[in-house]
């Protein structure tokens, strides 16, 4: 999403399960299959990097914590 506004990993976990239920249906013709498969796979590494993100926030917060528990 180049110049667009992130999506949160809500939304973009949303998007992914949509996309599971397509696929599942069986419904769908193989190009649309193909497709709605590689959309999912780009919202699985988005979700992917929105949790690493949050993971590294959470570290830096509680590193910075024990800093402040140490220097007490």
């Amino acid at each position: 999403m180049p110049n667009e506004e992130k999506r949160t990993f809500e939304v973009a976990l949303s998007e992914l399960e949509e996309h599971v239920r397509r696929l599942d249906g069986g419904e769908l013709e193989l190009e649309e299959s193909l497709s709605t498969f590689e959309a999912g796979v780009k919202l699985i590494r988005e979700c992917s990097e929105l949790l690493d993100d949050a993971e590294q926030r959470i570290t830096e917060l509680t590193d910075g914590a024990q800093d402040t528990e140490v220097n007490a």
